[in-house]
C-alpha cells in the first residue's frame, strides 16, 4: 500500500531491459527529494510528475520506451509526501513547488526542458512551470484536476486526517487523503499562476474521465492567456488511467514536443 518500491530492485528491473536506470535523493531546506532518471544526460529532458497517492515508477514504462529514449533523458519525480520524498508528510502545491523547483536547476544540461503530469500531477505542473518562469518549453497535461468548480466538497476528508481514525488508513492513502483536502484551497489560489504560463501546454483527457471531469480542460483553456499555444487531445470512450491504457496516445504527444 505504500506503492513505491526500491530502489536496487528498480534497477535490476530496468537493467533486465538493458536500460541504466539512475535514482538520487537530494535535500532542500530539510526536505529530502527522490527521483528517478533514464536515458542520455545531454538530450533535452522531460520531467514526470504522478498523481495521488502514487510514485515515480507510475511512469515506468515511459522511462523505458526506446523511442522517448532516443530523444529525451527522462526524470519521474516522487512528490513531496511520496515514494521515498519524506513518505507520509503531504505538503501544498506550493510548498511542494518550493522543494522540487531546485531540482530543474541541478539538473538543467543547456537543453530544453519539459515536464507532464498525471491528475494531481496536473495542477502540481501548473504551479511548477509558475514558478519557474523560462524553465520549460512545454508542459503536458494529463487529466489534471485544474479547476476548482470540479471539485467535489468531500467534507469527511478532514474529519478523517485530523482524527485518530487516520492511523487506519493504510499506506499512501493516508497522506493522499490529506492532500486531497489541501487541494480544495490550493486550486483557488492556483487561479493566478495560470497567466504566468508562457510555455506551449499540452491538454491529453479521458473523454470518459469521471474521477477528474474533461471540464477541467475547457477551464485550463479559459485561464492560459498567455501560452504560447494550447492544444487538446480528446480520447473517446477512455477513463482517467490514460497514462497506463492510453500509452501510445500519450507517448505521441510527448514525441512531438521536440
Amino acid at each position: 500500500m505504500t506503492m513505491r518500491q526500491p530502489d536496487d530492485k528498480q534497477k535490476k528491473n530496468f537493467q533486465k531491459e538493458g536500460i541504466d536506470l539512475r535514482t538520487s535523493t537530494m535535500e532542500v531546506d530539510g526536505h529530502h527529494l527522490h527521483y528517478a532518471m533514464t536515458g542520455n544526460e545531454s538530450l533535452p529532458t522531460i520531467f514526470f510528475v504522478h498523481g495521488t497517492p502514487g510514485s515515480w515508477d507510475a511512469f515506468e514504462k515511459y522511462l523505458k520506451d526506446r523511442d522517448l529514449l532516443h530523444k529525451f533523458r527522462l526524470v519521474s519525480i516522487d512528490r513531496p509526501g511520496f515514494g521515498y520524498s519524506d513518505f507520509g508528510n503531504p505538503e501544498h502545491l506550493a510548498a511542494q513547488s518550493q522543494i522540487i523547483s531546485p531540482l530543474f536547476a541541478q539538473l538543467h544540461n543547456g537543453q530544453p526542458m519539459f515536464i507532464a503530469g498525471h491528475s494531481l500531477g496536473g495542477p502540481m505542473i501548473v504551479k511548477l512551470v509558475a514558478d519557474n518562469p523560462g524553465v520549460f518549453s512545454g508542459m503536458v497535461i494529463i487529466s489534471g484536476s485544474i479547476d476548482p468548480a470540479e471539485e467535489k466538497p468531500e467534507k469527511w476528508r478532514p474529519i478523517l486526517y485530523k482524527t485518530p481514525l487516520n492511523y487506519f488508513v493504510p499506506g499512501a492513502l493516508r497522506p493522499s487523503n490529506e492532500e486531497l483536502w489541501y487541494l480544495k484551497k490550493d486550486l483557488v489560489d492556483l487561479k493566478k499562476d495560470f497567466p504566468r504560463i508562457t510555455c506551449a501546454v499540452y491538454f491529453i483527457h479521458g473523454a470518459a474521465d469521471d474521477w477528474v471531469p474533461p471540464g477541467n480542460v475547457e477551464y485550463g483553456k479559459k485561464m492560459l492567456i498567455n501560452a504560447s499555444h494550447v492544444e487538446e487531445t480528446l480520447i473517446p470512450g477512455a477513463n482517467h488511467f490514460i497514462p497506463w491504457t492510453k500509452f501510445n496516445e500519450i507517448k505521441q504527444v510527448l514525441l512531438k514536443l521536440y
